[in-house]
């Protein structure tokens, strides 16, 4: 058991090294890493789950001001896309929303949602920031 309490904090520890957090992701990555880490290894598991889980739950990295300025100055397209559900950092947007890639850099798209400018990840289409 402590062996397994050890090796869970050595992994914990390694995740935490260079990772960017953002708030949201974090908090659903520590409740299932604490739901994942009690399962496996009791209370002392479910608390070296819950900073594991937390650190992987914000690995969604910031774009960079070339991009954010890029989707800040892009023209609105014609039509007015309206959802009922909140636009919330690190959940997809809906099927229904149109995502555009943006130029000279893959790893990104945008979207014009609610009237509020989101950049999204192309794959998964998971929301990385809300421009305001």
């Amino acid at each position: 058991m402590f062996v397994k309490l050890i090796a869970g904090a050595a992994a914990a520890a390694a995740l935490m090294s260079g990772v960017a957090f953002a708030q949201s992701s974090t908090v659903n990555g520590a409740a299932g890493g604490a739901v994942t880490g009690a399962i496996v290894g009791g209370p002392a598991g479910a608390a070296v789950g819950g900073v594991a889980g937390a650190v992987i739950g914000t690995a969604i990295d910031p774009p960079p001001q070339k991009v954010v300025t890029y989707v800040r100055e892009a023209p609105a397209p014609s039509t007015r896309v309206v959802v009922k559900e909140k636009v919330v950092v690190g959940q997809p947007l809906p099927e229904t929303v149109v995502v555009t890639p943006v130029p000279d850099n893959p790893k990104y798209s945008y979207a014009i949602v609610n009237d509020e400018r989101v950049i999204v990840e192309p794959s998964s289409r998971k929301v990385i920031q809300v421009i305001n």
